[in-house]
């Protein structure tokens, strides 16, 4: 499975390598997003699924710095349930909440088995744990949470098909 992802980072890692320049010019963000999940995922700081983010998060919340959330299926309204508590959560805690188009994209993109509408990603800490640690992905991808940080309705990402 890793070496899976390491194929996929390197055929996504090139082409935003290219449309990034020192200009300030960078890839889109739904480019932005796929790469730091990714990333993390190769890395092992990606935990799954909305149960899964649930139990990790009242845990240790501390330890996550994204929520990456897609739209749940229509009809299911449990689901959405959870998905609102859990982003009044992340507020709250100052976790990155970014929504995505596709549950189905990022299940693809993570490598699971089954449909995933939720993925946390945990921050990288500095080896006396006192410092988190952002890659340039990731400091992008602040900027932009940052950015809607207080708009009421979150802009959904779309996360590119391949």
């Amino acid at each position: 499975m890793v070496i899976a992802a390491e194929e996929q980072l390197s055929q996504v890692m090139a082409p935003v390598m290219k449309e990034c320049d020192g200009e300030g010019f960078c890839a889109p963000v739904g480019v932005t997003a796929k790469r730091a999940l990714l990333v993390a995922n190769i890395e092992e700081r990606v935990v799954v699924g909305l149960s899964d983010a649930i139990q990790a998060l009242a845990k240790t919340p501390e330890e996550f710095l994204f929520c990456f959330m897609a739209p749940p299926k229509p009809g299911d309204s449990a689901t959405h349930m959870h998905e609102v508590l859990l982003q009044a959560f992340c507020f709250e805690h100052d976790i990155y909440i970014i929504k995505i188009d596709s549950a189905e994209k990022l299940s693809r993109l993570l490598g699971s088995t089954s449909l995933q509408s939720c993925a946390l990603v945990q921050k990288t800490m500095s080896a006396d744990h006192q410092h988190e640690i952002l890659s340039k992905v990731e400091d992008q991808l602040v900027d932009y949470c940052e950015e809607h940080w207080e708009d009421p309705v979150k802009p959904v990402v779309k996360l590119p098909e391949k």
